[in-house]
């Protein structure tokens, strides 16, 4: 398996699987003498934990980072960060009788399929456990980008079939006072209903994340085959569970005229901006200086409750019925997952720029 590594300047390697003895990662390419806020880059990993509210899987681990190398008083080194975090709660009995299961809409056949050989506990390496280690390196690109001007605001925008009101950006602590981190509180209180709804029926649900990254100047990113929206998109699409991904006006665009969808310039204090920003804040696969924005969509958690008709290794039907500890929908916890990538392409792309 070598696709564990993301990135070209900036670059992470993870390793672990879900009931393995840990996760982590190797972060290699961050800029030297950076002053780094490991607080902050916990408190990040404590966004995605599980046991987090009502709807998330009841795993409880502890999450508690232990850097190995990379940092020396309290500032980066230039080196290679390695990182890693103790799995202590993993209860790999639950899996005992998925041994020789495919559960439908999992990885189990597939990656049987390639590798002939899997971790079937908790989904081994393709389970979302592995996603701490991108927090991890996203954390790091998050800071070093502040100091530039550009940070990171990604929320709840749909759960099932409730959408909130298209916002101004929220702040962090009102996506944060939220159970589900939608800001729109009107919406919350329908998406609850609908994940009660959804818990009580042994099934599961799906949503979109809305992100916007503000600072971008205008130049970063690379024409034809590594321009900045493809990147973003493989980001996105490689989060477990991801499964569309849409910048700018999207899927929408697509149905508008073009004298409506083009983004008009215009002089604001002496710079070139744009009336509009229908293209996401990228042109031609580079950034213009506007904002970037874009939606992620989740599927529904592919384990639940309800009884599914499925296969054994032998070919064998068989009724499944998941037990075990599991999320009703991985939206909420997906957020700091969705800005972690972002932060991390960003700030590759910002070092390409400036070699």
């Amino acid at each position: 398996m070598s696709a564990n590594t993301f990135g070209r300047i900036f670059r992470l390697t993870s390793f672990g699987e879900s009931h393995g003895d840990s996760v982590g990662g190797i972060i290699d390419g961050f800029p030297s003498n950076f002053k780094i806020d490991i607080q902050a880059i916990q408190q990040e990993v404590d966004r995605r934990k599980t046991n987090s509210g009502n709807y998330s899987s009841k795993r409880n681990e502890l999450d508690k980072l232990e850097f190995i190398s990379g940092i020396f008083e309290g500032k980066t080194l230039g080196t290679p960060i390695a990182f890693q975090v103790k799995n202590k709660d993993a209860q790999s009995k639950d899996y005992d009788d998925l041994k020789d299961v495919y559960r439908p809409s999992h990885a189990d056949y597939t990656w049987e399929a390639k590798y002939s050989h899997r971790d079937y506990r908790g989904g081994g390496r393709a389970s979302a456990r592995e996603t701490l280690s991108r927090v991890v390196a996203g954390a790091f690109a998050k800071q070093w980008l502040a100091s530039k001007g550009i940070t990171f605001t990604a929320w709840v925008r749909q759960i099932g079939e409730v959408s909130a009101m298209d916002l101004s950006i929220p702040s962090y602590e009102e996506i944060e006072a939220s159970e589900i981190r939608c800001p729109d509180k009107f919406a919350e209180a329908e998406m609850l209903k609908e994940l009660e709804n959804a818990r009580k029926a042994q099934d599961s649900l799906g949503g979109l994340i809305h992100c916007e990254i503000e600072g971008v100047p205008a130049g970063i990113g690379e024409p034809v085959f590594d321009k900045l929206q493809a990147e973003l998109a493989k980001a996105m699409l490689s989060i477990p569970a991801a499964q569309g991904f849409e910048y700018g006006s999207g899927f929408v665009g697509a149905q508008l005229r073009g004298s409506i969808n083009n983004d008009e310039f215009e002089v604001v204090d002496g710079a070139l901006r744009t009336k509009t920003n229908l293209s996401g804040g990228i042109q031609g696969g580079i950034s213009n200086g506007e904002n970037i924005y874009f939606n992620v969509a989740f599927k529904p958690v592919a384990t639940i409750g309800r009884e599914q008709e499925t296969l054994k290794r032998n070919l064998e039907p068989v009724k499944l019925k998941a037990t075990g500890r599991h999320d009703v929908c991985v939206v909420p916890r997906a957020v700091p997952i969705v800005e972690a990538m972002a932060a991390m392409v960003i700030l590759d792309y910002y070092l390409l720029n400036i070699r």
